[in-house]
């Protein structure tokens, strides 16, 4: 049987892996795949926002060293990193919502500016560190209005608060790399490879976020028995599968790891054009999926969302050897057949997440998302 280590390799055995943002949704997905690869995963976040929640349903404070803490508090950070001495790092903290932001924006720029120089700052000083991906989103893109996908060095921008702070954190990422962790200067001055990944809308099981379809839909179908309620059911979004974007992340870690300079930057990982639907046909698959529910348009006038919003892979694609295995109805049935779990109890979610692993795994087997380098 094909196992998570024929595809990604052993870079992560035994490795000391810090995973900011470790409570949340994508957080918790890739604590549970760095522990299939034998890393010793810390962790630093706040306490889950949500109840339920991914990191409580599979018990990964039982898997870890976690510590609740504020990644705006630089001291405490550096602490932590000088303590735990991690040689790799992966930066997904952040307030990642966009609603959210319109009625929290200092919160939002404090964390996801302030928080990301604090930890850039803190691996600085820390010996220990050697490659560090840094989790921004698809949405740092300046909005064109245009049905062409963004590549990564297109113009950064954002309309909304979260989109500009996210775009605030690639400036000082890259600032971060030409200031400090240079490629003219690695093992000169230096030991630190840094790169940003740039995904959204992703989609698993274990998300209750608020202000996101797929928990929308879920707590509508699962929990209130009532309709979905649609608000901007035209905008298109790159739906993407957890396990596609977290094998893009590990793959682009595991290169730094090797100490190979031409990983440093920003990559897009987005699923293939079949996935680019808008957010009324994607809910009318999840209820097929699911065979009940129902949905009603409520269209929200108040606050600006990017109408169309693709990504171009085509770096990662070349350069990674990275593709997305899952299309939007495999997606989605991974997805939803996760939440029949957790809802019905049939199974213990933990040995069912691992399942889903394998099940994903299998889909690889062709050496779909296998990197060349192994």
């Amino acid at each position: 049987m094909t196992s998570i280590k024929d595809i990604i390799g052993n870079v992560y055995e035994g490795k000391k892996v810090l995973v900011t943002g470790h409570t949340g949704f994508k957080g918790s997905w890739l604590v549970v795949l760095l522990k299939e690869l034998g890393a010793e995963v810390i962790g630093i976040s706040l306490e889950p926002n949500t109840s339920p929640n991914l990191f409580d349903s599979l018990k990964l404070s039982t898997k870890m060293k976690s510590y609740i803490q504020d990644i705006r508090k630089f001291n405490s950070i550096k602490e932590i990193l000088e303590k735990e001495k991690p040689e790799i790092v992966f930066h997904l903290a952040a307030q990642p919502i966009v609603r959210e932001s319109y009625e929290n924006p200092t919160y939002t720029y404090e964390t996801n500016v302030i928080g990301t120089a604090n930890i850039l700052e803190a691996i600085r000083k820390t010996d220990s560190v050697k490659a560090v991906v840094m989790i921004t989103t698809d949405k740092v893109y300046k909005d064109k209005k245009w049905v062409w996908p963004y590549r990564e060095n297109d113009e950064l921008g954002g309309y909304d608060p979260y989109s500009s702070s996210k775009a605030c954190a690639e400036i000082i990422i890259n600032s971060y790399i030409q200031s400090f962790f240079n490629t003219e200067d690695y093992g000169i001055k230096h030991k630190v490879l840094v790169a940003s990944a740039r995904a959204g809308n992703v989609i698993g099981g274990g998300d209750w976020s608020r202000d996101r379809l797929i928990p929308d839909i879920v707590r509508a179908i699962y929990e209130k028995n009532e309709k979905v309620v649609l608000r901007n059911p035209s905008h298109v979004r790159p739906w993407q599968n957890i396990f596609d974007c977290l094998f893009g992340y590990l793959l682009l870690g595991k290169m730094l790891d090797l100490g190979k300079k031409e990983f440093v930057g920003s990559w897009n990982f987005s699923p293939n054009d079949e996935a680019f639907i808008n957010v009324e046909e994607l809910v009318k698959k999840g209820i097929g999926v699911l065979g009940c529910g129902e949905y009603v348009v409520k269209k929200d006038e108040g606050k600006h969302e990017t109408e169309i919003l693709k990504l171009d892979s085509t770096k990662a694609k070349n350069f990674l050897k990275w593709r997305p295995a899952l299309n939007i109805d495999e997606s989605l049935r991974f997805t939803f057949d996760w939440y029949r779990n957790y809802y019905k109890r049939e199974a213990d979610i933990y040995a069912c997440t691992l399942t889903q692993i394998q099940e994903y795994i299998n889909y690889l087997k062709m050496g779909v998302g296998k990197s060349d380098e192994i």
